[in-house]
């Protein structure tokens, strides 16, 4: 019996206490050298990403073109309405003439001279479409009875009625100009 106890004492010891080695070889654990590479998870995320961004890109872009012609559009009618408001208060004939094929217009005095431009200082008024970085917009008729400009006497009358036509981003604007009163109307 007393063998037995010893036993169950030696297994009690050894499960208790793990065994003691007396060899003291510590193997390191090699560690893998890290691969500088995408999972394939990072690579969709990525691509998602992207997609999202294009599908907002691309409507921005598709409408500049028409905010390009509405800006045109507005900018030509105020440049007639500017022409006529000197004609008024300078007592003589002012002019805007039109040349659709460089997309730039200008506005001249009774003697037929470009007017300095009344905000940039040192510059004539000569607007150009595409240095005003208005580059989608095209002048694609101006008639006013035949010809290409419209004059204001001094009452602020114009000499006759007429439209300019501006087009781009696959929308077209026309300004047009009332034959007595010179009243200026911008239409899609």
């Amino acid at each position: 019996m007393y063998l037995n106890q010893a036993r169950r004492l030696v297994r009690m010891f050894d499960s208790a206490y793990p065994p003691i080695r007396l060899c003291y070889s510590y193997r390191r654990p090699q560690l893998r050298r890290a691969r500088s590479a995408f999972t394939i998870i990072e690579i969709l995320i990525v691509i998602v990403i992207l997609a999202i961004a294009a599908l907002t890109a691309i409507p921005m872009m598709s409408s500049a073109g028409s905010v390009q012609v509405r800006s045109a559009a507005n900018m030509i009618a105020a440049d007639l309405e500017y022409a006529k408001s000197a004609a008024i208060s300078r007592g003589q004939n002012f002019s805007v003439v039109f040349n659709t094929s460089a997309d730039s217009y200008s506005v001249k005095d009774q003697y037929g001279n470009t007017i300095s431009h009344p905000v940039k200082k040192g510059f004539s008024y000569l607007i150009d479409l595409h240095s005003e970085g208005l580059d989608r917009v095209d002048i694609t008729s101006a008639d006013f009875s035949g010809a290409s400009a419209v004059e204001y006497d001094y009452l602020g009358s114009p000499d006759s009625g007429g439209s300019v036509v501006v087009q781009g981003g696959g929308l077209t604007v026309t300004v047009s100009v009332e034959p007595v009163t010179g009243y200026i109307t911008v239409t899609n």
